[in-house]
């Protein structure tokens, strides 16, 4: 099943997770410091919520969740296709997942990724990359990885990872 990623930037993540359990009738599928996402089949949406004092209520980024990286690789030659500028991450770890996806940028500059979920991941892998051999645990990380999040509120300038402010 595909859905719909919305990420919002929020001021107090306990206070967003303690309004959006009672809007949606469900508790956050995954709860980490700073970080909160809600993996709703009615409506089918992933929900995530990143803590950025400062910059509540405003878009962090927006994405497609796919069932498998071959969803991914589809995605990627098809958008290619239409001539957009894509950028693949593969074996990355960032919303506290080990996940293959492929980033656009809208013409308002939003960003938007396509991606699959591989596994879950701690927050000390949070911004690092797999190695290329998927068979190796997703401890075998090297760093300098980006993840979903932006800079100062800033939906277009990725940032490395940390355990506060990654999707």
């Amino acid at each position: 099943m595909s859905r719909v990623q919305l990420a919002l930037n929020v001021d107090d993540v306990d206070e967003a997770v303690a309004f959006y359990s009672r809007l949606f009738g469900a508790e956050p599928a995954k709860r980490r410091p700073g970080y909160a996402n809600f993996a709703l089949d009615e409506p089918a949406l992933k929900l995530v919520l990143i803590e950025n004092p400062g910059h509540g209520g405003t878009l962090n980024h927006l994405g497609v969740e796919v069932p498998s990286p071959e969803d991914v690789v589809a995605a990627t030659r098809r958008l290619s296709a239409e001539g957009l500028p894509t950028e693949v991450e593969d074996g990355t770890a960032c919303c506290y997942a080990l996940q293959d996806k492929v980033w656009v940028t809208g013409p308002g500059q939003e960003r938007w990724e396509v991606y699959t979920v591989l596994a879950d991941a701690g927050a000390e892998l949070e911004g690092h990359t797999q190695q290329p051999d998927r068979s190796k645990h997703a401890d075998q990380v090297r760093g300098d990885g980006a993840c979903c999040a932006a800079a100062d509120g800033n939906e277009a300038e990725p940032v490395r990872a940390t355990a506060s402010t990654c999707c």
